[in-house]
């Protein structure tokens, strides 16, 4: 899925023209629109983000890609107690 941010999108007339502008490059694309975010995500069949970015800034828009955050890594345990001083080593902690 790729997401644009087009702050230039403010009605439906606005979605109407960059669906028709993304299908002229993409004819199976998907689409999905949040006018109170500005944003569009499609799912591309046939055309990558550069073409996607030109379909919409020919139809007239300024599309900026939005960056998906990455999946939360995963928690690294924390170590207490355990360092090289444990044991038989001689510190005296």
């Amino acid at each position: 899925m790729i997401t644009f941010e087009v702050k230039d999108m403010t009605c439906s007339h606005c979605v109407s023209s960059i669906t028709k502008a993304v299908r002229s490059v993409d004819g199976g694309a998907k689409l999905q629109f949040d006018l109170a975010a500005h944003r569009v995500q499609i799912e591309p069949t046939e055309t990558d983000v550069q073409g996607l970015h030109e379909a919409i800034t020919e139809a007239g828009y300024t599309p900026v890609p939005v960056v998906q955050d990455a999946a939360p890594a995963a928690a690294v345990p924390v170590r207490r107690g355990a360092c090289c001083c444990s044991g038989a080593s001689g510190c005296s902690s």
